[in-house]
């Protein structure tokens, strides 16, 4: 199958990625309109036909409440200009335990989001957590976390609470009833140790995203999970995720499965509602 061909597969068939960034850094200051437009004319060009974005306020330890609200805020500006095409997650810091659960109600109720984000404030088992999990169960909406099994130093004191597949297994067997997102497997670090530390368990999923596309890498987390627990993404590494997949020694069918989830397709439907 030439290039042609495969591109095909992209923009004949739906393809949803459910980890991006429209806005990343925007919180700080003002939207930033040129680079959500740049965005939408990748979508185009790829064939990608719906993404779910957040904007993660990632270099705050302890994000205050106003600080993820005016995030949420600017992410549901975006899902206002590109109806249909951007979706939200909400950004919360699960320290705040009622204002946290305020702004899931809000973000899912009022704004129409379809999941939540979270980055590297807490690990996904730290007791913290848990009101969160319960609160997205009782919601019905996944939860993303932020990924990465590191041995760089530099990066462990950058993210000293990063999360791994040992604490998505974690949360995922407490709480067998929600529906978690392991981010980014191909963001970095050690790939096969976290699908690994996940195969077990059938409520975890991984997204594809990031830069690394090492030949066996969706070969073999379609031999571990399987290509229905795996979804597109690309966190801003595009050339790299689409051609990851469309390269990747599979059958077409498991490469339309990854581009389009069956399992999540019901968390946009809701949203459309």
């Amino acid at each position: 199958m030439d290039i042609k061909e495969q591109m095909k597969l992209l923009h004949d068939n739906p393809v949803v990625s459910w980890h991006e960034h429209i806005n990343y850094e925007s919180h700080v200051g003002n939207p930033n309109y040129a680079f959500a437009e740049s965005f939408i004319k990748t979508l185009d060009v790829l064939g990608v036909d719906k993404v779910v974005s957040s904007v993660p306020v990632a270099a705050e330890r302890h994000c205050t409440p106003e600080q993820f609200r005016a995030a949420n805020d600017l992410m549901y500006e975006m899902t206002q200009l590109y109806p249909g095409r951007v979706y939200g997650q909400a950004f919360v810091n699960p320290g705040y335990c009622e204002e946290m659960k305020a702004e899931l109600e809000r973000c899912v109720k009022e704004l129409g989001f379809v999941g939540v984000k979270l980055y590297h404030q807490y690990r996904m088992d730290d007791p913290a957590m848990f009101a969160l999990v319960e609160k997205c169960i009782e919601l019905d909406i996944p939860i993303l976390m932020h990924c990465g099994k590191t041995m760089d130093p530099e990066t462990s004191k950058r993210q000293p609470r990063i999360s791994d597949g040992v604490h998505m297994a974690n949360i995922a067997r407490r709480y067998p009833e929600a529906t978690f997102i392991m981010g980014h497997i191909g963001g970095g670090g050690d790939w096969q140790w976290e699908i690994k530390a996940i195969a077990d368990c059938p409520n975890v999923y991984a997204d594809v995203g990031g830069s690394v596309y090492d030949r066996p890498l969706i070969e073999e987390s379609v031999r571990y999970l399987g290509a229905d627990r795996l979804l597109f993404a690309t966190d801003g590494g595009w050339s790299s995720s689409v051609a990851k997949v469309l390269g990747a020694d599979i059958s077409v069918e498991d490469k339309k499965t990854i581009f389009s989830s069956k399992a999540f397709n019901r968390f946009l439907e809701k949203a459309g509602k």
